[in-house]
């Protein structure tokens, strides 16, 4: 079985890209198995600290090892949007395939001060721990908006340049690099986000020099995620769109069966809706 960096350096050369997608529960944890399953591609699953504070961090681990040991296929697990460095090293010690320290939000230089720790720690241990960090802030919440988040501009002069990411990732020696290029986080009313600047994407991979990551897949159009991954992009992140699934599926059971009491009966189309969409955009990010 490929290891996660093996798999991202293929899905790289084949000129695919591989899905990430956030759980919040055991239904979502083997929807988005069995989807990659099915379709025979490596699927990464991410759980983000309010995510991991719900599932208990240990009790993440031990699912999606589980599940992978018992699918024989490559499912790997990321400590996604994680804001400190205490909380990245927990991620490590307790064997996650790869973590991401957020911090967007801070000065560029303590950004890359926080995000050179992060990776001096990783490769201290003595197994491979993929380390991705960001710069530029796109939002925080998965969610569906009114508007775009606030704080977000999708100015070009506000948006990461190629310069900042040459500099970011020669400092930091991260693996991944997630950058803001017209991408948000959540999800616009009405599921169209705005266009993504495809030409600024392939300017950031030659000048970075390691895979690129678009966080905030929901609502970006079928076009762009084919013009982002050949342009560079190697990892996509979805979770407002899942999390949408997950919902309307379980509200139509519970207004059609109300009197039905088993979680595992009543939960189970939410599973199948859930797998069926991962399906659906694995089959697009695997698009040659």
């Amino acid at each position: 079985m490929l290891t996660l960096r093996e798999s991202i350096i293929e899905a790289e050369k084949n000129g695919v890209a591989i899905g990430h997608f956030n759980i919040s529960n055991l239904e979502g944890a083997w929807a988005v198995a069995r989807a990659a399953k099915a379709l025979g591609v490596p699927v990464i699953i991410g759980v983000s600290e309010g995510e991991r504070d719900f599932i208990g961090t240990s009790q993440a681990r031990a699912i999606v090892t589980s599940i992978r040991d018992e699918l024989d296929h490559p499912i790997f697990l990321n400590a996604d949007h994680t804001y400190s460095v205490d909380r990245v090293k927990e991620a490590i010690d307790l064997g996650f395939d790869s973590v991401i320290f957020d911090g967007v939000k801070l000065s560029f230089e303590e950004n890359m001060k926080l995000t050179k720790e992060c990776v001096d720690y990783a490769r201290s241990k003595n197994r491979e721990v993929i380390v991705e960090a960001e710069l530029g802030y796109i939002g925080q919440s998965s969610k569906i908006l009114d508007e775009i988040p606030e704080g977000v501009s999708l100015d070009s002069e506000t948006l990461t340049s190629p310069e900042q990411a040459k500099e970011f990732v020669k400092e930091t020696g991260i693996d991944l690099f997630a950058p803001a290029v017209g991408n948000i986080h959540g999800m616009l009313k009405g599921g169209v986000d705005p266009r993504l600047d495809i030409a600024r994407i392939a300017s950031i991979r030659e000048s970075a020099g390691v895979p690129l990551v678009l966080h905030g897949g929901s609502g970006n159009s079928k076009e762009d995620f084919l013009k982002a991954i050949e342009s560079g992009v190697t990892i996509v992140h979805i979770n407002t769109e899942l999390r949408v699934t997950f919902r309307d599926a379980l509200r139509k059971e519970l207004q059609e069966n109300p009197d039905e009491v088993a979680p595992y009966k009543f939960m189970k189309p939410s599973l199948i809706a859930m797998q069926k969409f991962v399906e659906g955009k694995l089959s697009l990010f695997n698009k040659k």
